[in-house]
């Protein structure tokens, strides 16, 4: 919007010719978000509060989380949200399909999210929307995104799925293209759902991937760099990064409210948003396996959970004192922000392991 205004106004004042570049953009997107969380955070944390908009917390959880939670307001991913939107929409090319995609997916999951937390708050549990029908919100969501892609999309690149460490190695999804797809937004989003347990611990690690997808999504839409690396090139895919910078400031400025102890907590309205956008980022930049590296904690959190789940419906017991794994730690008697910042220094170093795939192949 205010691109296409600025890049219009050029001939006449050329030294608006700065918005055409795209690292210049991306600052400006990563900036903006931030003041814009900063600006709406309080007033709707003061808010929430006001109006008792909290979530229910675990109640076999450990006693000292449940009396430190009870009471802090939720759905601070609408914070996130509102950040993000008026980021994007303010510094990208809005003629660009990707950012479109990435619109929708952000808003339609977070509204996912949204009708799940009211719920929680209504009937004050932590069931919240039917499993089966948030399920199906997130498969017509992430169809809806997956179809839109191949319509308007070069389908030579978008069926392909690209295998970091290798330069030559890729598979042509052809027909699985769909499921794979499905399943990378719908893992995510509850991979990164189930993460945001304790104060902090998904909001950095989120702040990570989408930082790393910055710079993956300029390089692969960089025919200099590009080639340099060896990876793949894709047209257009580079205005994502506006959306990735958005992402990444909006992040910085809910962790100033979310940070131990927090002020609110993001709830499924956040963390669904966050999680599907990511996957759809990574889909579209063809780096879906690099997602799973740099967002290893996500995977490790989700795999808990599938651990003890089988565990206990085939044996009896729990391989784990709670799952997910970051309750487990809770359990044993690690302190809070302990568990929180070892699990934000293991996000870096899947963040560095992750971004160093773009030059060892």
């Amino acid at each position: 919007m205010l691109f296409s205004f600025l890049t219009s106004l050029i001939e006449d004042y050329s030294f608006l010719n700065v918005f055409k570049y795209l690292t210049f953009r991306t600052g400006l997107s990563v900036v903006t978000s931030l003041l814009i969380v900063f600006l709406v955070g309080g007033p709707l944390i003061r808010m929430f509060s006001k109006k008792q908009i909290t979530g229910p917390i675990r109640q076999d959880g450990p006693i000292d989380h449940i009396i430190k939670k009870t009471g802090t307001p939720t759905m601070g991913g609408i914070i996130i949200i509102i950040g993000i939107f008026f980021s994007t929409i303010l510094w990208a090319d809005l003629n660009n399909i990707f950012v479109w995609c990435l619109i929708f997916v952000s808003l339609s999951l977070g509204l996912l999210g949204f009708i799940d937390d009211l719920l929680k708050i209504k009937f004050e549990n932590s069931r919240g929307l039917n499993s089966k029908i948030k399920f199906l919100g997130q498969f017509v969501i992430g169809l809806i995104t997956l179809l839109v892609l191949l319509k308007y999309s070069d389908h030579r690149y978008l069926n392909n799925l690209y295998f970091p460490f290798f330069k030559n190695l890729i598979l042509d999804l052809g027909i699985f293209f769909i499921p794979f797809g499905l399943f990378v937004i719908i893992g995510s989003s509850n991979a990164v759902n189930l993460t945001d347990g304790l104060d902090g611990l998904a909001t950095v690690p989120v702040m990570l991937v989408a930082l790393s997808f910055t710079l993956i999504s300029y390089v692969v839409g960089n025919t200099i760099f590009s080639e340099y690396l060896k990876i793949q090139y894709i047209p257009d895919v580079g205005e994502i990064s506006i959306f990735c910078g958005a992402i990444v400031g909006s992040c910085l400025g809910f962790l100033w409210y979310n940070a131990p102890p927090a002020k609110i907590f993001m709830g499924d309205t956040g963390s669904l948003s966050l999680g599907g956008s990511l996957a759809a980022v990574a889909i579209i930049v063809k780096h879906e396996i690099v997602l799973a590296i740099i967002g290893g904690l996500f995977v490790l959190e989700t795999v808990s959970v599938i651990i003890q789940v089988i565990s206990f419906k085939l044996t009896g017991k729990r391989v784990f004192m709670m799952a997910p794994i970051h309750h487990h730690f809770e359990k044993k008697g690690w302190a809070e922000s302990t568990i929180v910042i070892r699990f934000w220094i293991i996000a870096i170093i899947l963040a560095l392991i992750g971004l160093a795939t773009l030059k060892l192949r």
